[in-house]
């Protein structure tokens, strides 16, 4: 059987939902499921560069509003007599106040790079920001953990591509969209009848097997998608299916550990406090239907959903009622099992700037670290060659 070129983008196409390495490339036997009580991780990513300053707000500081005149928020939601959050995140400050979020402020690292595509890269890979990696901190975790594992099911990503965040050197997550869609375009007789002409030749006979491994994930984890339906309701937004799609598959026997996720854009260089309060709207009501969810099925102390951006923004506004590529920013923990809650430190300093930039106070790769041991019970000093300790907030 002559593969013709229409055949061959067809089989890459679907190829590239998985994205796996070479010794993924063979028939699955499926390991069993999360023991009972293994942590699970989700990652949100914020998208864009999302403003921290008009997240958690310094409802004291002058500073800030007056290089904030147009855009400060002035109706924030206390948390303490000298901080709030915004108040399109309202069930944030519920979780806030039920000791079951965490606020970790200024996280940053050494010379910081406001491009959005390597500042992104140095977060999703744990670099220097002078050094370049073609692994993801969450793929070497990977390919620790799952040195024998036959299949890419133990860290998912709700995306029609994978992350660099989720590549190892040997092991790679599993991304998809909806579960529906990619066992349905698996099943489709022309890739079934493909995949049963073997072709001989070496970049070809690596997409049929990528395209078999594919199909058999594929039909793993539609089958887990389905094997405990919610009874609750979600918004209708993207980012509400994609955590309904998440909290399926966790209270399913699937083996899968870590999750990702991603909104956006938080790109708001122009009217940005409108842009903010959508994004933060869909996100708390996301939030909220999924922590009700673990709640109902007693799941959500072993959960921890952790929030990041790539980068914050200036502290000064401009001249479009919108804020510029910054440095440090906040990132938020969610669980039932946090150790420490609250805010874990002090909110950033703007006295001490560095030419209208924040100073970062934490790296974010001792968070990194943190979760890592602390939660997924690796090692950290392997994954991440950090060795600078780590915190205790989980």
């Amino acid at each position: 059987m002559l593969i013709k070129r229409r055949e061959f983008l067809k089989i890459s196409s679907l190829a590239t939902a998985s994205l796996m390495m070479p010794n993924f490339l063979k028939a699955m036997t499926l390991d069993d499921a999360l023991k009972p009580n293994q942590k699970i991780l989700i990652v949100l990513q914020f998208t864009g560069g999302n403003d921290g300053l008009n997240t958690i707000i310094p409802t004291k500081n002058d500073i800030y509003f007056k290089e904030r005149n147009n855009i400060a928020i002035r109706d924030s939601l206390p948390l303490n007599d000298e901080t709030g959050i915004n108040p399109a995140l309202s069930y944030f400050k519920e979780l806030y106040d039920n000791g079951e979020l965490s606020v970790m402020n200024n996280v940053g690292y050494p010379n910081p790079d406001k491009s959005h595509f390597r500042s992104m890269d140095i977060w999703h890979s744990a670099s220097k920001s002078d050094e370049f990696l073609e692994t993801g901190w969450l793929g070497r975790f990977l390919d620790e953990e799952c040195y024998q594992c036959e299949h890419p099911t133990q860290a998912l990503e709700v995306d029609d591509m994978l992350s660099l965040a989720l590549k190892g050197e040997n092991n790679k997550a599993f991304a998809f969209k909806d579960p529906k869609r990619l066992y349905q375009t698996s099943q489709e007789k022309y890739f079934k009848s493909l995949y049963d002409h073997h072709h001989d030749d070496e970049t070809v006979s690596y997409l049929y097997q990528t395209l078999g491994s594919t199909i058999n994930n594929a039909e793993y984890i539609f089958e887990k998608s389905k094997l405990k339906k919610t009874d609750q309701t979600y918004p209708n937004s993207q980012l509400g299916k994609d955590f309904k799609t998440v909290a399926s598959l966790i209270k399913s026997d699937i083996n899968t550990q870590v999750y990702y996720l991603s909104v956006g854009s938080f790109d708001t260089h122009v009217n940005q406090n409108e842009r903010q309060a959508k994004l933060f709207s869909d996100i708390n009501e996301a939030v909220k239907s999924f922590v009700a969810d673990l709640k109902s099925n007693g799941i959500f102390n072993d959960v921890l959903l952790m929030t990041f951006s790539e980068f914050g923004r200036r502290v000064a506004q401009n001249a479009s009622n919108g804020t510029d590529h910054g440095t440090a920013n906040q990132m938020f923990f969610i669980s039932g099992g946090l150790k420490k809650k609250g805010l874990l430190n002090a909110l950033p300093d703007l006295q001490k700037l560095n030419e209208g930039d924040l100073i970062y106070t934490e790296d974010f790769r001792k968070v990194y670290a943190t979760i890592l041991k602390n939660w997924l019970k690796a090692d950290s000093s392997k994954v991440l060659g950090w060795k600078n300790g780590i915190y205790d907030f989980i």
